[in-house]
Parts: C-alpha cells; sequence; structure tokens
C-alpha cells in the first residue's frame, strides 16, 4: 500500500509541474533522433515515401499529464466515464479540453462518453499548436498512427491522404506534431469508448479566417459519406482567477450556443479587450473549435449541447488564484421521438398507476418496455392539474434518463415536491388529470422575433436565477410574445425586462399530451 501511495504522488506532482508549464505560448523544442530520421521541418507526403509499420508517434506526456501504466490508465478513465450519464443523441461533433486528467479529465468523460451514443470508424481530432515549430498553416499525421499506453491508435491513411491532397495549405508534417499534447491527451478516451475508431490528427498553425475556412472546406470535401466524428481539442479561459473564469467562459461557451461562429470570433474578442486579471486566452483552440462548428453544420447538426464545464479550481490540486477552464460540447443532430397515440396512452397511464402506487406505499411500480422510443432518453415535465386548476408541475430537462423513466420520476415530483403547493394525497387522485411534456433540446435564442407563441417554450438564466415556461403556458393565459417574456422574468423571480439585459434565453419545442 506504501509503495502505491508513493507512485500516486510522485505522479501527481508530476501532474502539477506538467500543468503549470502548459501555456499556449510557444517554446522552442529540438527534435528526437527518431522524428529528424523521418523528416526535416515541413516534408509532405511525397517526399517521406511509401508508407512503413514504423510511422508511429510516440506518446510524449504519459507519465506526467496522464498514467503510463495501462491498468492504471484503463482504471482512470473508466472511472471517469462511469460518473457520466450519456444523453440523447449522437456526436456529429465534440469540444473537449486536454490538460492533465486531475485537473480536465472528468469534463473530457462528458465529451467522450457521448461517443456510445453513435458508430464511428474514424476521428477527425484537431488542435492548435502549442510549441514550435508551429504547422505551416495545417499539419495532419498521415500514416501509421499515435502510440498511448493502452496500444497503437492508427491513422486512417486514406481519409488523411485525402485531406491533404484537398487544399495546398494542409501537409503531412510530423516535425510539428512531436512532442505535442493536444491530440496525444484525447486518444485514451477514444481507445476506451470507440476501440475501432481510426483517426486523423491535425494540428493548425493559425486561425485565421483563411486558414479556418480552408480546413473547413476540405474536410466537407472528404467527410460526407463516412462514419466520423470531428473532435475540437482547446481549454477555455488561461490564468483569470476562479470567478472571472466562470464569467469569462460563460460568455464564451454561451457564444459557442448560438452556433455562430462569427459570434464566437466576436465575443472572444471584446473579452479580451475587457483586459480581464491574469486573462491570457479565452480559448487555445479557437480556430479548431470554429472548424468543428462549421464541419459540424455541414454534416447535418442542428442542435448543440454544453454538457459539462469546470476549471482546474474546481480540482482539489489547483489555485483558485489562477485558473485555467474546461468545456465539453457536442454538436449533433435531433430527430424528435415518435409519439403516436398508444405511446402517448401507454405513457398517461403509466404516470397514474405510479401515482397511485407511490401515494399509497411510497413505491414506484417496476417497468419495463423493449419500445425504443418509451427508451429513448428524453426530458419531460408533468403537470398535475384538479378541477382544470395547477395542482403541481415538476420537470426534468437533461435528456439522459429514459422517456419512461423520467414520466415516472417527475410524475411523482409533480406530486410531492412542488413548493408551491401542498402534497397530493391519495384520494384526490380521481379529481386530478395529467399532462405530460416531452421536451426537444434547449436552443439559444439570439433574436426573441425569433420566439414563436404557442409553439416555443422558454428558459431563462441570469446570474443564479432561472425560470422554465412551457410552450402551453402563453396561450392558456392568452400572452402574446412580450407579455410571454416578462412572464418569464417573473418566473425566475427577476425584475420584468430582464431577458433585455444580459440574460441568456433558451428556446424549445414541446409534444403535449393529456387525460381528457
Amino acid at each position: 500500500m506504501g509503495e502505491a501511495v508513493h507512485r500516486l504522488t510522485e505522479w501527481l506532482l508530476l501532474v502539477a509541474f506538467a500543468l503549470s508549464c502548459c501555456g499556449c505560448g510557444c517554446t522552442e523544442r529540438a527534435p528526437s533522433p527518431e522524428m529528424a530520421e523521418l523528416a526535416s521541418p515541413g516534408a509532405t507526403a511525397s517526399a517521406l515515401g511509401e508508407p512503413t509499420a514504423d510511422w508511429i508517434r510516440p506518446p510524449a506526456i504519459a507519465g506526467s499529464w496522464y498514467p503510463d501504466d495501462p491498468s492504471e490508465l484503463a482504471q482512470m478513465i473508466e472511472g471517469m466515464l462511469a460518473g457520466v450519464e450519456p444523453i440523447d443523441g449522437a456526436p456529429i461533433g465534440l469540444i473537449v479540453p486536454h490538460a492533465g486528467y486531475v485537473y480536465s479529465g472528468p469534463v473530457a468523460a462528458y465529451g467522450f462518453k457521448q461517443l456510445e451514443n453513435g458508430r464511428y470508424d474514424v476521428a477527425v481530432i484537431i488542435a492548435a499548436d502549442h510549441q514550435m515549430p508551429v504547422s505551416q498553416p495545417i499539419s495532419v499525421w498521415a500514416k501509421g498512427g499515435f502510440e498511448t499506453p493502452l496500444g497503437v491508435v492508427p491513422v486512417d491513411e486514406e481519409l488523411a491522404q485525402a485531406l491533404v491532397d484537398a487544399d495546398p495549405r494542409i501537409s503531412f508534417d510530423p516535425d510539428a506534431h512531436q512532442g505535442e499534447h493536444p491530440i496525444e491527451i484525447e486518444l485514451p478516451f477514444l481507445q476506451r469508448v470507440c476501440p475501432s475508431c481510426r483517426i486523423v490528427p491535425v494540428l493548425m498553425g493559425d486561425d485565421d479566417e483563411e486558414t479556418v475556412q480552408a480546413l473547413t472546406d476540405a474536410l466537407l470535401k472528404v467527410l460526407p459519406g463516412r462514419r466520423a466524428v470531428v473532435i475540437a481539442s482547446s481549454d477555455l479561459a488561461h490564468y483569470p482567477s476562479y470567478d472571472d473564469a466562470l464569467r469569462v467562459d460563460g460568455a464564451t461557451l454561451g457564444a459557442i450556443e448560438t452556433e455562430d461562429p462569427k459570434r464566437v470570433r466576436a465575443t472572444i474578442e471584446a473579452l479580451m479587450r475587457a483586459r480581464v486579471p491574469g486573462l491570457a486566452t479565452c480559448a487555445c483552440g479557437e480556430g479548431p473549435i470554429l472548424v468543428t462548428m462549421r464541419v459540424a453544420a455541414g454534416l447535418g447538426a442542428d442542435t448543440v449541447t454544453v454538457l459539462r464545464y469546470a476549471n482546474s479550481g474546481d480540482s482539489p490540486y489547483g489555485d483558485r488564484d489562477r485558473v485555467v477552464g474546461y468545456g465539453a460540447v457536442m454538436f449533433w443532430r435531433y430527430e424528435p421521438p415518435d409519439l403516436t397515440a398508444a405511446r402517448r396512452r401507454e405513457l398517461l397511464s403509466l404516470a397514474r398507476r405510479t401515482l397511485e402506487m407511490y401515494l399509497e406505499d411510497g413505491e414506484m411500480p417496476d417497468y419495463e418496455t423493449e419500445d425504443p422510443v418509451l427508451n429513448r432518453r428524453a426530458g419531460a415535465f408533468v403537470t398535475l392539474k384538479r378541477h382544470g386548476e395547477l395542482r403541481g408541475c415538476i420537470g426534468h430537462k437533461r435528456a439522459d434518463t429514459p422517456l419512461f423513466r423520467t414520466v415516472q420520476q417527475m410524475a411523482v415530483a409533480a406530486a410531492v415536491e412542488d413548493p408551491r403547493f401542498p402534497p397530493v394525497k391519495r384520494d384526490e387522485l380521481d379529481e386530478l388529470t395529467i399532462e405530460i411534456s416531452v421536451l426537444s433540446p434547449f436552443h439559444r435564442v439570439t433574436d426573441v422575433e425569433q420566439i414563436q407563441v404557442g409553439v416555443h417554450g422558454l428558459m431563462i438564466v441570469k446570474g443564479k436565477h432561472r425560470g422554465l415556461l412551457l410552450p402551453q403556458v402563453p396561450i392558456e393565459q392568452g400572452w402574446d410574445r412580450k407579455t410571454f417574456l416578462e412572464g418569464l422574468c417573473r418566473k425566475a423571480f427577476l425584475e420584468e425586462g430582464c431577458w433585455r439585459e444580459d440574460a441568456a434565453l433558451y428556446a424549445f419545442t414541446a409534444v403535449v399530451f393529456g387525460e381528457e
């Protein structure tokens, strides 16, 4: 036991040292003898000859940023993944952080866990150069593979070469990849959730518009028809205080939620002009983020979900006076559930049976179904009314629980946990009607003119205040759009007009059905 504790302590000290030196500024490095034999800086695929089994890029940060012992590494990753409930939907694009695992690993796990929802053959992992020599301006490792303590992750050589051939600004430059951490650190996670995935590692030496668009166009040329996910490897704010990081990263993630790359650029530029103390960058992979947003949209993504946020100050090893932010974001395509009349009746019946049993003996009935729609993860609200008047309404927004289970849990919560009403009693049940609202994902609203009364529900977030109103509420109340927004402010215990000033608005739709 003493030796194990000593090894863990030694490894954590190495990680802490590595993280203290992981800024995004460039540092000079000397090529290893092995890499010098492979290629001179800037060499292209044609100059490097035919691929051989020797084109394996060795790990550069194993043993410092993450464990170099295979069993210890696998156990660590499995532990982080086990703490994540996947949401509905399969990623087309992801943003994940790339710091040492004791800092950003739990956030990265939220992104990689979602890959279990889909079927993938290849992951295109895009990162910005963090040290010299930088890519000129885009470098692909086009042959062989990347090695980690868990084995070698093979490169999809055909796709990588197609990407190199797609634009003269893209080259096969192995020297640019030497010693870089932001791609390598993602691979052990990928090996656990998608063991058959090949990779296309891409480094960007610049994030100017020309470079971003060149890589975007090239990827949209070579990826259609392939079972691929595009992954941007990027941390968020570097080195502000903990509270400033919350504000800066909240603004950056909010801009990403709009699905508008131009807004992301403008937001980051404004934040940097604000001269937040200690802030060196808002995202050390701004270019990869912008490329991933554009490529995901081009491949059909219509929804963006922030899965998790934290910063190094949340780690027991972090310093809250000087932090780095981490976000996991998923870009995906939403397909509404096929809630037929029979499925609606089944869910309403389940909700009533659940209330009957729970109010009788405090237990929920066991329920199993093979229906894929009822098993699909979804957010939902359950509303209880007595003689047409509200008697309780509570919901779960995140699509991380099977729909039937969400309905059971929210039926009970609406009956006994709504703070606005006393708990429902068993003898009231015959006088209650049940209504279920199955929610779509939430979309950031950038223009209130986009809000359609009777179609959209709304949620507002401002500081610690949150409020949500379902789509049927303004119809029942006879509200127009402005009155709907004012009612939303009241629901969040904010002053009317709060939606005009520095508040985040989200719209969603719902499939609403109830007992007659």
